[in-house]
């Protein structure tokens, strides 16, 4: 059972058939317990009718049942004796006694003072007692048919002192009949009612997930036509179908420009690689050739740029595959006198500091040294006459810029700068112009290190590049 709509139909199927079951469980005892308790009213009202009756004859006389159509009477004394039954009654269960043939009353029962047994102002004599009445359940035969019966008993005193007790019974046949219609009933719909509930959840079932099959089919055709252009269908609800088609599709989005940017990596770094390759060949082939006309200085440089291009795609490829950066403490100020003491003469340009003592941070010492060298690199190589670093703390940032008296960077291109592999018009020559890898580094190491690096202009005129970083 793989699938989620059989899950779903059979899971709301077993609950509903638990919960009917449960339902008519309870519906039948409280219909039972009403038509029972119906049953013992009207078996009480009988059996106190008659005790009044008995109460109310005469003294000394033989006691009789009145008439009480299908209810079964039975009168039995103190000492357990049937003294009187009602008419048809052959057999009776549940009751005093089980004898349904009138016992006559024996000689000299009740003797003594006569005149205190016909006493008519004695309080305990021709009365009905008060009080719950007994139940009990029993059968009983009136006439050749026997059924099951309610039985209430009331205590009674007759007219010359006797006491006596009623048993008066109603029929169960209303509370048992009903019953087994409903139990009937309830065993014939409840199976139709099951299938209704089945299908009706399988039909909604089907019709909920069908969403979910179009993308699953979608999915799979991306898949086997590797298109990642295409997208899933959004229903045009806002329920969980659809907040599940518009992540797919933010999720192919995502992977179509990561592909799309893997792809085109790989094309440009291919194209930056094969030109100094291509220049060293041709250097050491003239130089097999022609010993003399080797240009060693050139070929030294195309090998330079080589391992330098080389050592950016390892450190971007690292970086996309999400590597972290160390958390050593370091200073910022001492970190540029470093790299500036390394760079020595080097720089076409000199390079004025201003940096505050004790601004540090947590990170890689080399990935942050290599940020620093990439904005020198770049600033060295548009700056007119003057580059300047500063480092400051602001807030709980720490902050680190460089700028130059260069032509500075159009503000429609001061983010596309940081894209791989571009390079503006005016950087184009490889010559004077790097890979176009410096500042898409430079960035990917600050957000690596929980900060921004972003570019605008300097007091010069020129661009001036500021790296924001958590201070320590």
């Amino acid at each position: 059972m793989r699938s989620v709509r059989a899950k779903t139909t059979i899971g709301a199927t077993a609950v509903v058939a638990v919960a009917l079951v449960a339902a008519g469980f309870a519906v039948l005892m409280v219909l039972r317990a009403y038509l029972t308790d119906q049953a013992e009213l009207q078996a009480e009202v009988t059996a106190r009718e008659v005790a009044s009756r008995i109460a109310a004859g005469a003294d000394g006389g033989p006691i009789t049942v009145p008439s009480t159509e299908d209810r079964p009477v039975q009168v039995v004394d103190e000492d357990g004796r049937t003294v009187a039954v009602s008419k048809d009654l052959e057999r009776i269960s549940g009751t005093g006694s089980a004898d349904v043939t009138p016992e006559p009353r024996p000689t000299g029962d009740g003797t003594g003072d006569d005149s205190d047994e016909n006493d008519p102002d004695d309080p305990e004599r021709g009365h009905v007692a008060g009080g719950e009445p007994r139940f009990s359940r029993g059968d009983a035969t009136v006439d050749g048919d026997t059924a099951a019966y309610r039985f209430a008993a009331v205590e009674a005193t007759t007219g010359d002192g006797r006491s006596v007790t009623v048993y008066a019974g109603a029929p169960l046949t209303v509370e048992r009949d009903a019953v087994e219609s409903v139990r009937e009933a309830m065993l014939v719909g409840l199976p139709v009612l099951l299938v209704v509930v089945g299908s009706v959840t399988w039909l909604v079932t089907r019709r909920a997930l069908r969403p979910v099959e179009d993308i699953r089919t979608e999915m799979a055709a991306i898949t086997a036509s590797e298109d990642l252009s295409r997208r899933v269908p959004e229903p045009g609800t806002r329920d969980e179908v659809a907040r599940l088609a518009r992540t797919t599709n933010e999720t192919l989005a995502a992977l179509e420009a990561s592909v799309e940017r893997q792809r085109r990596f790989v094309a440009d770094a291919s194209h930056e690689l094969r030109s100094p390759i291509a220049s060293l060949r041709t250097q050491l082939e003239v130089g097999e050739a022609h010993p003399g006309l080797l240009d060693v200085p050139g070929a030294v440089a195309d090998t330079v740029r080589l391992q330098q291009l080389a050592a950016d795609l390892l450190l971007l490829a690292r970086l996309d595959a999400g590597e972290r950066p160390g958390r050593s403490r370091l200073d910022l100020a001492a970190l540029t006198r470093e790299q500036l003491s390394q760079r020595g003469t080097a720089d076409r340009v000199p390079v004025t500091v201003a940096a505050e003592e004790g601004v540090e941070v947590l990170g890689s010492p080399g990935q942050l040294a290599r940020v620093l060298g990439n904005l020198l690199d770049n600033a060295q190589r548009h700056a007119a006459g003057a580059v300047t670093v500063s480092v400051r703390r602001e807030g709980a940032d720490a902050v680190l810029a460089v700028g130059d008296d260069g032509s500075g960077v159009p503000a429609d291109e001061r983010e596309r700068i940081f894209e791989r592999f571009v390079r503006l018009d005016d950087a184009r020559s490889r010559d004077e112009g790097g890979a176009g890898l410096g500042l898409a580094i430079a960035r990917d190491v600050a957000r690596r290190h929980d900060g921004t690096l972003t570019v605008g202009g300097s007091p010069e005129g020129g661009a001036l590049f500021v790296l924001r970083l958590p201070a320590a």
